[in-house]
């Protein structure tokens, strides 16, 4: 496998009912700093996300958040970052965060982390691009999402091997053991996206 040197985080803008959940973000947010890998995340500095930028900055690591416009001006926008892209729009904002990235984690979140992730998903089934994509399921959290994904395959409207494109860890550590043994990707998805 190439060597990971960005990740793109998704994860909620809230903090969530579990208390685990921020901690996590906090605690791989550090990991990443720790082993020099760049956090390429939405930008904002509320929630899960703005922990996990914390996380990373606060232990010496790289932080690129990416903003729309209209999220930066109601001042959810985290300033204290190494780069802060505000964009004009939601997609534009995916496009950079993807261009940018190589690989993808998506922590707890809500209907926002979910689009980046099955965006992201489908972008890989359609073979735009071939990064790893890692769902962290501490707690269980994202079960029901999984079990939505065999239900849609047991229909008939996905084929079991879609399951391969992505992997799922139950700790932070097994995060990082995942994208360690993922493969090299078939071509340079930095040219090919979109």
């Amino acid at each position: 496998m190439t060597k990971v040197k960005s990740i793109c985080v998704f994860c909620g803008a809230s903090d969530g009912k579990n208390p685990q959940h921020m901690e996590n973000a906090i605690a791989f947010g550090k990991m990443m700093a720790e082993r020099g890998i760049t956090l390429i995340y939405g930008g904002g500095r509320i929630g899960l996300m703005g922990a996990v930028a914390d996380g990373v900055m606060q232990n010496g690591g790289s932080v690129v958040g990416i903003i729309p416009a209209h999220l930066d001006d109601i001042e959810v926008g985290h300033t204290g970052l190494s780069e802060l892209i505000v964009c004009k729009s939601m997609h534009e904002r995916k496009v950079e965060m993807f261009r940018r990235s190589d690989a993808f984690v998506t922590l707890a979140g809500g209907l926002g982390s979910l689009d980046e992730a099955f965006e992201a998903m489908t972008l890989r089934q359609l073979g735009i691009h071939d990064k790893p994509m890692v769902f962290l399921n501490a707690l269980g959290y994202w079960d029901k999402c999984f079990d939505m994904i065999d239900a849609i395959i047991d229909e008939g409207f996905a084929r079991p091997s879609h399951k391969n494109l992505y992997t799922v860890a139950n700790t932070l550590d097994e995060i990082f053991e995942q994208l360690a043994a993922e493969p090299a990707p078939r071509f340079d998805p930095r040219e090919k996206l979109f």
